[in-house]
């Protein structure tokens, strides 16, 4: 599926240039970030490289209810609205994709759609294709200039989402320090390991999913990916194909080879009543 481009990015090429430090005036924290979790993750993984099965299982399900904040509040919800969730279960998801590190909601969907709009082009933010794998994979989390939220997301462009931006810091202060209190190990394994693993993870959707071979450049290269489903905990990100083929649909994975954890939790949100307006194979499917 083609889509018209939805807004120019000089400022990401002009980024690409930089060196690897330098950072946008919008996005000067981010990679002092990145290099204080990574630092931390690899002094934790050397005082404590097998931390107990309760902090192992503890800081798996903090990614992956992380990551389902991320897949159905952020993807299928916010930036495609593949479904319709109730406020209070989207305040949920937000905050556990915040701490798991995606950032505001209102970011993190204004750049999805943008890649969306532009896919594989010189206009698209996170490419592989004209960029190279780092660029795609973190470079552009520094050094793109952020899309204009009143063009490309204005239905997000209101208190409820905008005071996320607000409490982003506090946020991630108790997601890198929570931990403490249950002692050293789980300070890093509930921490900066698990944010690093959940970054990359994240960030492999661009860098790894795009970049077929056998399409033309300059064309939608996305593609399906099975391993990286083990790193994100079978939630279907991994199925960027198909995500693409049909952007508006809540569902990723087709059939049980290819498992989507995301869609099942819908299935549950919607008989609870959380979720609702789901979007199906066979529905139209929006240029988002």
């Amino acid at each position: 599926m083609e889509h018209a481009p939805m807004a120019s990015f000089e400022g990401s090429a002009e980024g690409a240039q930089w060196p690897w430090w330098r950072t946008t005036r919008q996005d000067v924290m981010v990679l002092p970030w990145i290099i204080l979790i990574h630092l931390t993750a690899a002094a934790g993984i050397i005082l404590f490289p097998l931390p107990g099965w309760r902090i192992f299982l503890g800081a798996l399900a903090l990614s992956w209810i992380g990551g389902i904040g991320t897949t159905v509040c952020y993807h299928r919800g916010l930036a495609h609205r593949a479904l319709r969730l109730h406020p209070v279960c989207c305040a949920i998801l937000i905050f556990f994709a915040m701490f798991n590190g995606s950032g505001s909601p209102i970011s993190w969907v204004a750049s999805h759609r943008v890649h969306h709009a532009n896919a594989d082009t010189p206009d698209d933010v996170s490419s592989p294709v004209w960029r190279g794998f780092w660029w795609a994979h973190l470079r552009w989390l520094w050094q793109s200039e952020p899309p204009s939220v009143k063009r490309v997301c204005p239905d997000l462009d209101r208190y409820s989402y905008r005071i996320w931006r607000f409490l982003q810091p506090p946020i991630l202060v108790l997601s890198y320090f929570g931990g403490l209190y249950f002692g050293a190990a789980a300070f890093f394994w509930l921490g900066a390991i698990r944010l690093c693993f959940s970054l990359h993870a994240q960030c492999f959707v661009n860098s790894v999913c795009h970049g077929d071979p056998k399409v033309p450049i300059g064309a939608d290269s996305s593609r399906n990916v099975g391993w990286l489903g083990f790193m994100h905990l079978f939630q279907g990100e991994n199925w960027h194909r198909n995500h693409h083929a049909r952007p508006a649909q809540a569902r990723l994975g087709q059939g049980w080879r290819q498992p989507d954890a995301g869609y099942i939790v819908i299935r549950v949100l919607e008989k609870v009543g959380m979720a609702s307006q789901v979007r199906r194979p066979g529905g139209s499917v929006a240029a988002l």
